[in-house]
């Protein structure tokens, strides 16, 4: 049997944007660790501790170490986003007295070691929680990955954003992340009605963008690629805004205020609320 193609790779992408990231925590000064983001109520040094939080939790599932159980059941997606927050809160808070340097080299320390566990994943075997934000109540291993990568990207992005040092909306770190996002939008587009056949063009610009396709079937919306047909609607933003509303770093209407809509201003208008985080 044909080995099988995985849609998204990422995972060899991960020791690439953990040497960024650590370069650029390097470079940054004191005053730049404080800075706020886009992030909320989060500063960069709190960004830099939420990644850090990520290796760790990869690491403790690796190691078969469960962790903090959820208080309460978890029925909703609501629900869910809550638990996540309120670790999230918890251990950034406790990070507040850890100096940056710290957290470079721990940092350094488990990225490599989360990297590691991301090669060792069977990419087709069931992933160990699903992509909810695309609807997904069980996913395979190379969207969730892809999805980690996704993270990893945008707050890496939001601390450049914070201190102005560009580097990682290149082609090569950018695509696939945004690709992933895209994932999210059939799910998003599920309560959008539209005639069968109905298709809308998503365009990224700039060399680390492209194009995507999304179909109107007879029950549901769906990813494709381009037949040829002429698209009834084309969004056009930018990566700076894409990543940014998808992530919920500007809202909806300054994002398409931005961007530019031709065709079926209705069906485009839908994009700009799809969130392919946890929030």
């Amino acid at each position: 049997m044909a080995e099988q193609e995985v849609p998204i790779k990422t995972v060899h992408l991960f020791p690439l944007l953990d040497q960024k990231l650590i370069e650029l925590l390097k470079s940054l000064s004191a005053e730049e660790w404080d800075r706020p983001t886009l992030a909320k109520l989060w500063t960069v040094k709190d960004i830099a501790a939420h990644l850090l939080d990520g290796n760790m939790r990869a690491i403790a599932m690796a190691h078969q170490f469960a962790g903090d159980a959820p208080s309460m059941p978890i029925n909703s997606y609501n629900d869910l986003v809550d638990y996540l927050n309120g670790l999230n809160a918890a251990w950034v808070k406790a990070m507040r007295r850890v100096s940056p340097q710290m957290i470079i080299e721990l940092l350094e320390t488990t990225g490599k070691q989360y990297s590691g566990i991301m090669a060792g994943a069977d990419l087709f075997a069931p992933a160990p929680f699903s992509v909810a934000w695309a609807g997904e109540d069980e996913s395979v291993n190379w969207f969730h990955i892809a999805r980690e990568y996704t993270e990893k990207f945008h707050h890496q992005q939001q601390i450049r954003d914070a201190v102005g040092k560009q580097g990682i909306l290149t082609a090569g770190l950018f695509y696939p992340c945004i690709d992933t996002f895209m994932r999210g939008l059939p799910h998003a587009y599920r309560t959008v009605i539209a005639n069968t056949g109905a298709l809308i063009q998503i365009t990224i610009t700039g060399e680390a963008g492209g194009n995507w396709y999304l179909l109107k079937t007879t029950d549901s919306w769906a990813l494709t690629k381009n037949s040829g047909a002429a698209p009834d609607t084309i969004v056009t933003l930018s990566p700076d805004v894409a990543w940014k509303v998808f992530t919920k770093g500007i809202n909806p209407q300054t994002a398409l205020d931005a961007s530019k809509i031709s065709g079926n201003i209705n069906l485009g208008e839908n994009l700009f609320n799809m969130v392919a985080v946890m929030a």
